[in-house]
């Protein structure tokens, strides 16, 4: 074995054939939250299997009868952010510093759900839902609506370009130049680098945009939220697996992952203590949530707003 093929092993390089993919703009600010995420926040998981069955009840009754769209998931958005009105310190950022052990949190005014929302082609992006806390379930709907027929009219690229130049602003905000000077030679040089935008593309762009109002999503509708949502269970049918863990999105403090609602049996006692056997519907919940903002005494007020709703669904049509 020659030098060179033995330190190409040593390095795990890539061999005559492999499929090699480079990081698109989206996967690497993406994927740069993530690491955040998992680096940063000591995470607590808690899994809640919540019996829905009279709640999803309820919820055809208005599907039927109002006068909007009104998919399940829109109904999970609405049931996150009464939970969060009752638990506001699952609604913050924070602010931690390792080397002198400092930190704050902040609890947020408004309530910005990030969501995850599917394209055409079947990509998922997350999008932020804004300022959700006094909306009601028919203004939530038509936002959702909207976030999804802007996402069709957006230019994803030159969108994720400029997140990617807030984060680096913001690393360099916070003194973090070697990161920012790593992310931007990345960018820019180098192999791996992120296509720059042509003049003739630059040009098209905002000729595009000159003859009206933009109507795409910007980059800060795809930064961090105050709190994140995942729904594969909504979004994929037949994926019948339960989320066990995900990083919130840093700096949140807090994620509801919903699985698929299973229809399962249940032993039980009817009004007259007899044993019983019937079906239940079942909605699977992952609440996760960054360990440094305290512990169970923040998670119990949402936890008791769900159990709550779950027994008196007919407040749903209050909504």
């Amino acid at each position: 074995m020659s030098y060179k093929e033995y330190m190409r092993k040593a390095k795990l390089a890539p061999e005559d054939g492999d499929v090699i993919e480079i990081m698109d703009i989206r996967s690497r600010v993406f994927s740069n939250a993530l690491v955040n995420a998992q680096r940063d926040i000591p995470t607590v998981c808690c899994t809640y299997n919540a019996d829905i069955t009279s709640f999803w009840t309820e919820y055809e009754k208005l599907k039927n009868t109002c006068s909007y769209p009104l998919p399940f998931n829109t109904l999970m958005i609405k049931l996150l952010v009464e939970g969060l009105k009752v638990a506001p310190r699952l609604n913050a950022h924070i602010e931690y510093d390792h080397k002198s052990t400092s930190g704050r949190i902040i609890i947020k005014k408004h309530i910005d759900v990030t969501v995850p929302v599917c394209s055409e082609d079947g990509t998922t992006y997350q999008v932020k839902a804004r300022h959700l806390e006094d909306k009601t379930l028919s203004e939530i709907a038509e936002q959702l609506e909207e976030i999804k027929y802007r996402l069709g009219k957006t230019n994803m690229k030159r969108a994720y370009f400029n997140v990617a130049g807030q984060r680096m602003a913001g690393y360099a905000a916070k003194g973090k130049i070697t990161s920012t000077f790593a992310q931007f030679r990345s960018a820019y040089f180098g192999k791996n680098k992120i296509a720059v935008f042509s003049k003739l593309f630059m040009k098209k762009y905002y000729k595009s945009n000159s003859k009206g109002k933009y109507e795409g999503l910007r980059a800060d509708d795809f930064t961090e939220g105050t709190v994140c949502f995942t729904n594969w269970g909504t979004l994929y049918d037949r994926l019948d697996v339960n989320i066990t863990y995900i990083s919130p999105m840093y700096p949140s403090v807090f994620l509801l992952a919903a699985g698929r609602v299973k229809d399962e049996s249940f032993a039980f006692k009817d009004a007259n203590g007899q044993v019983d056997i019937g079906v239940k519907k079942i909605l699977p919940l992952t609440l996760i949530f960054d360990h440094k903002i305290g512990g169970a005494a923040d998670i119990m007020p949402f936890i008791e707003k769900m159990d709550a709703i779950f027994a008196n669904p007919a407040v749903i049509h209050q909504w």
